[in-house]
């Protein structure tokens, strides 16, 4: 499990493809430091395993399904990614419940400075996980745990504090450029609850607004 608090930047120095699958070497000196054959590091989002290492690079395995289904594929030597170790037992908790798993890829439609903050404005790829995605909710961009500010049928949008720009690769994305996008997973296990409640379907009703009330949760065992 991750927390969407970028740790470093890595740079990609060999990329080795395989068909549909491929391994991957980072130069990352501070992830390089702490690491062990096995751990989990996440790789602009994405939860792959170290398969070896030394002082200053890490080296994972792609499989064909994340290969697919992140924007990985694309990375070339000299790119740059967003790098996260997992969440150490007692660790903060500083950005939310991530877990390395991609549920699309999103294309950049727009980038636009409003004061201090640098607004983007994002497509998933598949518009039918935005029904994960609520204003003033999370959702990780590349990795990055970033607060959502609205969202449309097709698209949200997500304000970006200079610090949080500096620190990750969204400084350097621009219009069409592709992310990789994970919701948050609480919103996943809310509505396989409601549906196990109401025989696998949910009513029209729940479609539209929460069907969670506090006879709810009691029947259930929250409460």
């Amino acid at each position: 499990m991750f927390t969407g608090i970028v740790e470093e930047i890595g740079t990609i120095q060999r990329v080795e493809r395989r068909g549909q699958s491929m391994v991957l070497s980072i130069a990352a000196r501070r992830i390089a430091e702490d690491v062990r054959i096995g751990d989990s590091i996440a790789v602009n989002g994405v939860c792959l395993t170290v398969v070896a290492f030394d002082g200053s690079s890490v080296t994972a395995e792609v499989m064909p399904e994340t290969f697919r289904r992140s924007t990985l594929h694309l990375l070339t030597l000299g790119d740059k990614v967003n790098l996260e170790r997992a969440l150490p037992a007692g660790g903060r908790l500083g950005g939310h419940i991530v877990q390395g798993h991609i549920d699309a890829i999103g294309t950049v439609l727009s980038r636009g400075r409003e004061e201090n903050a640098v607004v983007f404005r994002i497509a998933p790829s598949d518009p039918a996980i935005l029904r994960y995605v609520v204003s003033k909710g999370s959702v990780a961009v590349d990795g990055i745990s970033l607060t959502v500010v609205d969202v449309t049928p097709q698209d949200f949008s997500v304000s970006i504090i200079p610090h949080t720009l500096e620190q990750t690769i969204l400084s350097d994305k621009r219009a069409g450029q592709k992310v990789n996008l994970e919701t948050d997973i609480l919103g996943r296990y809310v509505e396989k609850l409601l549906m196990s409640a109401q025989g696998g379907v949910l009513p029209p009703s729940s479609r539209q607004k929460s069907g969670i009330t506090a006879g709810f949760l009691a029947e259930h065992g929250f409460m």
